[in-house]
């Protein structure tokens, strides 16, 4: 029997062992998200401990594919952090993975994805708000942007999605001289619906300019219109919004306008917001608000908030403290 030399038989171990660890280079799988608590006082005058923005954990994938095209995926779960549990209750029907439950393909053409996330005109609109879409106390957005515009009329077991579609198709364009284009939509009809939905949004964002218009109908037949300007000088950012939502057959019309600003100083970011709607030509709700973030690390920050919200014969105030961390 001819001896094989020991270095070869190394070689060959060697060899194997990189093998597996290659081809997880090639992919990864990360684990993400932001856990939000703090004391606030809500529209019913009530203290409670809770999440005041939005408390989430994240499971996101890669694999490189070659010749430049990749697979993904993103599952999302939210919570409440008082009590541990999903966000909302069992009455508001929704899924475990609330957040997002995609998978997808991205390349030199931009990125496909399917399942359930946010649509064109949700994902893209939070650049036009201080608090990014994302605080109950003070966002002006949170409660007046489409007003009559539930995404998903039956995402939660049956019941109005405000911001996600279910069983959809989502195409993000690559950025072409600051502009990006994107579309959301369903090739699904369920019983009660009255058409597919479809949705989209032409986005440009260069320098310190960002501006968007989108135009969405969802599966009841509900339209939402959309307009955004951001402009940023030195440490002050200032922004504008307005929408545009109609009821199926424009049965009811909701017109939101809101202004905000944001100005950097150190680890500082100061907030200021404003913002009215106006549902069948009542002032619904009118709402002024500021806040303060202060980043102690690049992950964790703590803020406060307050607002005032205006209701025909109603005037509440509403305050917020919390702490936030990324990781």
């Amino acid at each position: 029997m001819k001896r094989i030399p020991i270095r070869t038989v190394l070689l060959a171990l060697g060899a194997a062992a990189l093998m597996p660890a290659t081809a997880l280079a090639q992919s990864s799988v990360n684990i993400g998200g932001m856990v939000d608590v703090g004391i606030y006082r809500d529209g019913n005058e009530t203290w409670n401990v809770g999440t005041i923005q939005r408390s989430y954990l994240t499971f996101s994938g890669t694999e490189d594919l070659g010749s430049g095209l990749a697979a993904f995926f993103n599952l999302t779960t939210r919570f409440d952090m008082d009590t541990g549990t999903l966000e909302g209750n069992p009455a508001s029907g929704k899924p475990f993975f609330h957040g997002e439950s995609t998978v997808g393909l991205k390349g030199a053409f931009g990125s496909v994805k399917a399942g359930r996330a946010l649509d064109a005109m949700w994902a893209n609109d939070w650049h036009f708000d201080p608090w990014y879409n994302f605080n109950r106390v003070a966002s002006p957005a949170w409660d007046l942007w489409h007003y009559n515009f539930p995404s998903d009329p039956q995402a939660n077991s049956g019941r109005a999605e405000y911001g996600r579609l279910n069983n959809g198709i989502f195409y993000d364009s690559p950025v072409v001289g600051g502009f990006s284009l994107h579309v959301s939509g369903s090739p699904e009809k369920r019983p009660g619906d009255s058409q597919r939905p479809l949705g989209g949004a032409i986005k440009y964002a260069a320098g310190p300019i960002t501006a968007m218009v989108a135009r969405e109908k969802n599966s009841a037949g509900a339209s939402d219109t959309f307009v955004g300007l951001k402009g940023k000088i030195d440490s002050l950012a200032l922004m504008g919004a307005w929408d545009l939502s109609k009821s199926p057959g424009a049965a009811s019309k909701a017109k939101a306008i809101t202004l905000g600003a944001q100005y950097f100083i150190g680890p500082w970011t100061l907030n200021a917001g404003w913002g009215q709607v106006d549902v069948d030509g009542v002032k619904a709700q009118k709402t002024t608000a500021a806040g303060a973030v202060y980043a102690l690390s690049k992950r964790t920050s703590v803020y406060a908030d307050v607002a005032r919200k205006s209701y025909p014969g109603d005037r509440v105030n509403l305050y917020g403290l919390g702490v936030a961390h990324t990781f």
